[in-house]
């Protein structure tokens, strides 16, 4: 899949759980979702394109997910 798709898929699940009020779970949903439903190449493949371009276009609640489970690791 390409990095577009990806970074696309991204922020719409990230626009999805900025209805949250809790940024905590909002940032939980994020890498929940993550986890259950993309393929852990999709994951990689966002984790570093994200190291790559750490100022580009990602949603801020997927960011937040991502730096979280790479601390987690």
């Amino acid at each position: 899949m390409s990095i577009e798709n990806l970074i696309k898929m991204a922020n719409q699940i990230g626009q999805y759980f900025a209805s949250e009020p809790d940024r905590e779970l909002a940032v939980r949903g994020v890498q929940q979702h993550l986890q259950s439903f993309w393929t852990p190449a999709m994951r990689r493949d966002l984790q570093a394109w994200q190291e790559q371009n750490p100022d580009a276009e990602l949603h801020s609640l997927v960011r937040a997910a991502l730096t979280q489970t790479t601390a987690q690791a």
